[in-house]
């Protein structure tokens, strides 16, 4: 499927709201990435009648749209998750973030734009100053601390510190260490994640496959 473009200049047709927002762009985004295809940055900004430079204002270049995207996937997974979850303290935390890798490593549309963009997914999910990493470091020291407020967990290390290294090393196991021969091994990261928190490695036999 192709995004329908209706316009070459980034006029509005009739029938169109008088202004598009930051959002409806993410939406567009997602939609294209959910079905496989390129995100086309003038044809999501043509299908809301704004300018490619617009869309450019808001995300600064197609990575920065991308990225928002992913970011806001992240941060909803870790909601979902964490909803679902019926353990508490240090448990509660690995089986959060174990459902969000086996998410993104059996994800399909996951799995195709890497297949299809693999230099730019990487640097988009895991550059220091990306789009993504930042904030995927934010979202689990949000984590931590609900989790130290309403379980009354202790983390090992300091908070910001910790949410870093969960961070890097689910990338390293889900998408950069080929070398190590741990790359997507969810299983062996769900392991490393427990010992990181302090807590026996839980077993596998746990059901993530309703995770969105």
């Amino acid at each position: 499927m192709t995004v329908p473009v209706t316009s070459t200049g980034g006029a509005r047709s009739p029938g169109r709201p008088a202004s598009a927002t930051r959002e409806q762009v993410i939406a567009l985004t997602r939609r294209a990435f959910l079905a496989g295809e390129r995100v086309d940055v003038q044809s999501i900004a043509a299908e809301l009648g704004l300018s490619r430079a617009s869309v450019y204002r808001w995300f600064g270049s197609r990575e920065g749209l991308l990225g928002a995207m992913l970011v806001q996937e992240y941060q909803q997974m870790i909601a979902k998750a964490d909803a679902k979850c019926r353990v508490k303290g240090a448990r509660r935390i690995v089986e959060v973030l174990d459902r969000v890798a086996r998410w993104e490593a059996m994800n399909e549309p996951f799995r195709r734009y890497f297949e299809n963009e693999p230099r730019t997914g990487l640097r988009i999910l895991t550059a220091s100053h990306g789009p993504v990493q930042p904030h995927a470091v934010t979202a689990v020291a949000e984590l931590l601390s609900r989790v130290e407020r309403e379980d009354g967990f202790h983390p090992p290390l300091e908070r910001d510190l910790l949410a870093y290294t969960l961070v890097r090393i689910g990338e390293a196991f889900l998408y950069t260490d080929t070398a190590a021969g741990i790359r997507n091994d969810v299983d062996r990261l769900r392991e490393v994640y427990a010992v990181l928190l302090g807590i026996a490695a839980p077993g596998a036999d746990h059901d993530v496959t309703e995770l969105p």
